[in-house]
């Protein structure tokens, strides 16, 4: 081809930079927003009182908010401003739709504010990491489509044949978030913000693990792998080390990470076919993880003197380190033996944290630093700024990880322990958690020192931002386009099957085919879900049923989700492993068939309280009152917040007929229960019960009047939980429903 002729052929293209400025404030907005709830629900921890008897400033209320802030909120607006940034140089090509980028980018913003005000106003669907209710939920869903439109459209206008590894990543991240959203959310609407999982117990602890420690690994890991894979090599002026670890690291983590969330649920009531699956693929998935590792720090081979004066390749090296220091203690978090130690305790906050501040957190202000000074067309206002910054979300981090992997191993160890006679040697659950309080200070001061970091981050590019010039210059660029399959030469290839596979020619053709290649990809991703999807199916019909388990009453309906709306699901396990000491502090082991009526489950993942499986009958009902009214009147150094709202807020009677409607549509038995009368009289069958449990509460010295009011409703839950295999004790009295009360026990 003549040069004239490919002069012709140029096409000219600007990349629009415009969508990357508003994803990156968005991510410094959020960023600062959600790590502030986390250091406020930190000193909540240690000080109850800052919960300031407020509802929608109530930990159980404010954790989610934090959670959902610093995943989908600051990670997602850096994912989004990496990949828009990147995509179009890797691509030589302008995003396929402006229109779409920017209806992504503020319908993105519109999920944001949504989840800020439903989730302290607790609407919730008790799922980790997926509590957001099913409005948003489809509102997420046609976001992201949107934005895989848009994505997928460029790559098809692209000008540059092969796909980069950071694409590749990026491929993966959006088709697997996808798949796993629209499963784990699959629901029941009941009203416009309520509804139920169509899963229930095991069935749904099974599904929703497999969306939860996947969200990790496809939105907080693929992505954040695809950036790495771009902006480091381009700090460091230096490719990336191996492409065909590259490959390696790539096929293999899309593959084996999708088995790995059944190691969340070791020990419980999922079958162990399921867990012992989980682990497995968790063990070997920690090579994979760190060939990423070691390609990403390779990449700095005989740049490590830059790595001394420039703080953003600092940044970098941080991230990496903490991405590999995560990956090494996933895999043996997932071992049996370890996780009997480590779950339900503060050691798994701790490693998720390393993995958030450390790998996403220092990953994102790298990228940041790295960016500001290219998208305002200006130098960086300050790098000793930088260099500050760095140093304290580093001490940040050090002192928040210190305290609460300490915190954890201590729990977890007083927890287990029995002393000479063989019994639990620290039998009151507050024990525990009393032994904690000067760790939970050291961790608010830790994640205090972090965002103090991000305010210095703040500074800095506002200053930067000012330098801007006047109008912003677009830069035009020329590329050929595509040119025809028919055309593109052969690659040459040596000689030799293995010589072949060596030089990777044949990855090279892949990439050359986005079509194949994004195929090839969901076909990992579909397979490996499908070996455990499949089978969690069939876990509803094999789960063996227990004769007297029978659905909650339209009264512990309600309470019930009284309870969720609380986020009390965030301190208190229903979960009793078959682990000595477990049994020994809270009773007989859960069973698979206790939870089949459950939507969705609630084995909680973290317990700042005891475990609530065996709660009923435990207590007289006014203790419960007394309890939710002030904490400290029972247990004097209690860290749970106060509800006196309970107390005061009206029962909200005329939704309970719907809420036992579609708990019957979801295949709960009320039809087969007292000639099926929930069915046509719930809210009559609700007042019922109510009255009576307030008659109970004021004989014994409680408050009159309370049968209209939430607390009631709460009761009627607890009192219920465990109850139905639990024989009544010797010297206890049946009440209402069937609920027994023992003597009261000691405050925890």
């Amino acid at each position: 081809m003549t040069t004239a002729t490919s002069a012709a052929r140029l096409e000219s293209f600007s990349y629009d930079d415009d969508i990357v400025r508003k994803f990156m404030w968005a991510t410094l907005l959020w960023g600062f927003v959600g790590m502030l709830v986390g250091v406020i629900i930190a000193f909540q921890m240690a000080v109850p009182a800052l919960n300031l008897g407020v509802p929608f400033l109530s930990f159980g209320r404010l954790r989610p908010l934090h959670t959902n802030a610093v995943i989908f909120a600051f990670a997602g607006n850096a994912i989004f401003t990496g990949i828009y940034f990147s995509t179009q140089r890797l691509l030589k090509a302008r995003m396929f739709s402006d229109a779409l980028s920017k209806f992504h980018f503020w319908g993105w913003q519109a999920i944001i504010v949504a989840a800020a005000l439903t989730l302290p106003l607790g609407f919730t669907q008790a799922k980790e990491y997926a509590e957001l209710e099913w409005p948003i939920d489809i509102a997420i869903a046609v976001v992201w489509v949107a934005f895989a439109i848009n994505f997928f459209g460029t790559v098809a206008r692209r000008r540059e044949r092969h796909l980069y590894v950071a694409i590749w990543f990026y491929i993966a991240s959006i088709v697997t978030v996808a798949v796993l959203h629209i499963f784990n959310n699959l629901s029941l609407p009941v009203g416009a913000l309520k509804s139920y999982s169509i899963y229930a117990g095991v069935q749904d602890a099974f599904m929703q693990w497999w969306y939860g420690h996947n969200a990790v690994a496809f939105f907080l890991t693929t992505p954040f792998l695809g950036l790495m894979y771009y902006f480091m090599p381009k700090a460091a002026e230096k490719p990336v080390f191996s492409y065909r670890l590259s490959i390696l690291h790539f096929w293999s983590l899309v593959f084996m990470y999708i088995w790995a969330g059944p190691h969340h649920l070791h020990y419980t009531a999922l079958p162990e076919w399921a867990s012992t699956l989980g682990m497995i693929f968790s063990v070997m998935l920690w090579m994979p993880s760190w060939g990423g590792m070691v390609n990403g720090l390779l990449t700095l081979r005989g740049a490590w003197h830059k790595v001394a004066t420039d703080p953003i390749l600092k940044f970098f090296v941080v991230a990496v380190t903490a991405y590999g220091m995560a990956t090494f203690e996933g895999p043996m978090l997932s071992i049996k033996t370890v996780n009997s130690l480590a779950h339900y305790t503060d050691w798994i906050i701790a490693h998720v944290h390393t993995g958030a501040l450390g790998w996403n957190g220092f990953l994102t202000f790298g990228m940041i630093y790295w960016l500001a000074p290219r998208l305002f067309q200006t130098k960086l206002h300050s790098t000793r700024l930088a260099e500050v910054h760095f140093w304290m979300a580093t001490f940040g981090i050090i002192i928040y990880a210190t305290a609460i992997y300490s915190a954890g191993l201590t729990q977890g160890l007083m927890i287990r322990a029995f002393d000479q006679t063989g019994r639990l040697q620290y039998p009151d659950f507050i024990e525990t958690v009393l032994k904690l309080l000067p760790m939970y200070w050291a961790r608010a001061l830790g994640g205090t020192l972090y965002v103090a970091g991000i305010l210095v981050m703040w500074y800095n590019v506002v200053m930067t931002w000012r330098k801007r010039p006047a109008a912003y210059e677009v830069p035009t660029y020329q590329a050929a386009p595509l040119a025809p399959k028919h055309v593109d030469p052969a690659p040459a290839l040596p000689n030799g099957v293995w010589a072949r596979f060596q030089a990777a020619h044949w990855h090279r053709i892949w990439e050359g085919k986005a079509v194949t290649f994004t195929v090839m990809t969901t076909v990992a991703v579909l397979v490996a879900s499908a070996f455990e999807i499949v089978p969690t199916f069939l876990i509803r019909t094999n789960v063996p049923t227990i004769a007297s388990v029978k659905p909650y009453t339209p009264l512990e309906l309600a309470g019930r989700d009284l309870y969720i709306r609380e986020g009390c699901f965030n301190c208190h396990s229903q979960m009793i492993r078959p682990l000595r000491y477990e049994t020994e502090r809270y009773g007989e082991y859960s069973k698979p068939g206790e939870s089949v009526y459950e939507h969705p489950f609630l084995w909680g993942s973290r317990r700042t309280g005891p475990d609530l499986a065996r709660e009923g009958g435990k207590r007289p009902d006014l203790w419960h009152v007394r309890h939710f009214e002030n904490p400290r009147e029972i247990t004097p150094r209690s860290v749970m917040p106060r509800y006196q709202w309970l107390l005061q807020n009206s029962t909200d009677y005329g939704t309970i007929q719907q809420k036992v409607d579609a708990m019957a549509m979801l295949g709960v038995p009320y039809g087969a229960i007292e000639g099926g009368r929930a069915l046509t009289q719930a809210e009559q069958m609700a007042r019922e019960q109510a009255a009576a449990i307030a008659r109970n509460i004021e004989k014994e010295g409680g408050p009159a009047g309370l049968q209209d009011k939430e607390v009631v409703a709460m009761v009627a839950y607890l009192q219920r939980l465990g109850t139905d295999i639990r024989k009544p004790a010797p010297g206890t009295t049946a009440s209402t429903q069937g609920v027994t009360r023992a003597a009261p026990a000691g405050g925890q």
